[in-house]
């Protein structure tokens, strides 16, 4: 699944803001919504924040499923 799927069904999942992820991963809400609407894509640093966000969430996912 493409990164920015993943993050917006994480999003959507979580009943996130637009505003209250880009605090999250430490952006504007611009950024995230530049995202969304596929006008630009995340650089390197933000893909790994993106990345370690949406790993720690299906780490939580599972030890909460035991």
């Amino acid at each position: 699944m493409d990164l920015i799927r993943e993050l917006e069904t994480y999003r959507l999942e979580n009943k996130l803001s637009q505003e209250k992820l880009a605090k999250m991963l430490g952006v504007h809400y611009a950024t995230v919504n530049r995202w969304f609407n596929s006008r630009c894509r995340p650089n390197k640093i933000q893909t790994y924040h993106i990345k370690k966000l949406l790993s720690e969430s299906k780490k939580e996912e599972l030890t909460s499923n035991k």
